[in-house]
């Protein structure tokens, strides 16, 4: 009953925080602030009254339109409130569940993990979501948002290890954690952070020289340097892997779709968001990574 309750919560809790983020993501392209002025719509300036912005209750009521000009309102609102709601309601799920199996145990070092852990998952989805808007929308991952988010995952990461390490090295009666140890992983986890980036650097790199001219952007470098911070090297190439196979079903669904010869030079043109298929394939690593991969270990006879 408690952990129902406590899902809920985190849900009901990522629609305000989906409901935010949609108005980041529509003035911050644009270089507006996001507290002033309040909500309005963007086409006929009709300022939204309190029931106008309740997460997906108000897009539902108003039937996708605005209540002073009818001009349409996006898709993108109430998807992205939708995604940041359950997306927090099942981090909520998941570490409480974690909590029963350790007793509720709130006061153990494993508690606090689990909690950071939840915490972690949910600042990552919301990172995750609105670089992947962004980039689908404006083709732009910006540095204020990529660079915070690997330190504050690179940060959290130390925390939770230093946590599992304590509470190792107390049961054999040592105290805290080892500083070698703990300057170790974190070596180990920059170099996979420096790794997922360097990924993209030499796919860009090997582009320009067969091209001349530039494939990738250094955001996408960035983002996977954040990728690997929250979710190790392992993860972030998983992400990567996923991202480019959804990335090429999209390539290949606007190829099949009918053109005019007219068309055909501008779509070898065309730039598809990376960021965003690497962010989507962020999302389900954060949420079946390690099923993914025991798969793939079955699959692949080991």
């Amino acid at each position: 009953m408690i952990r129902t309750l406590v899902t809920i919560f985190a849900g009901l809790l990522g629609l305000a925080f989906g409901s935010f983020l949609n108005v980041c993501l529509s003035r911050w392209p644009e270089s507006e602030s996001i507290v002033h002025p309040r909500s309005h719509c963007r086409d006929c300036d009709h300022t939204l009254a309190w029931w106008e912005n309740v997460p997906l209750v108000s897009w539902l009521a108003l039937r996708g339109r605005c209540r002073g000009c009818k001009s349409g309102i996006g898709w993108r609102y109430p998807l992205v409130e939708l995604a940041i709601g359950v997306l927090w309601a099942d981090s909520a799920w998941r570490a409480f569940s974690l909590l029963l199996d350790l007793g509720l145990d709130f006061g153990s070092s494993d508690a606090y993990k689990t909690l950071i852990f939840a915490l972690g998952s949910m600042i990552l989805y919301w990172l995750l979501v609105a670089l992947a808007v962004l980039d689908m929308e404006n083709l732009w991952l910006p540095d204020w948002l990529t660079l915070p988010g690997t330190l504050t995952g690179f940060l959290l990461t130390l925390l939770q290890f230093g946590l599992t390490s304590s509470s190792v090295f107390n049961k054999y009666g040592a105290f805290g954690v080892q500083p070698r140890l703990l300057s170790w992983f974190a070596l180990q986890w920059i170099l996979g952070m420096l790794a997922a980036a360097g990924l993209i650097l030499l796919i860009r790199w090997t582009y320009w020289l067969v091209r001349r001219r530039e494939g990738l952007g250094l955001g996408d470098a960035k983002l996977m340097a954040l990728l690997a911070a929250w979710l190790g090297l392992p993860g972030a190439l998983l992400a990567f892997a996923l991202g480019i196979v959804l990335g090429a079903v999209v390539a290949i669904g606007l190829l099949a779709a009918p053109r005019t010869y007219a068309d055909a030079a501008a779509w070898a043109l065309t730039k598809l968001p990376l960021g965003t298929f690497l962010c989507i394939g962020g999302i389900a690593c954060g949420l079946w990574g390690q099923q993914i991969m025991a798969m793939y270990l079955r699959l692949a006879g080991f």
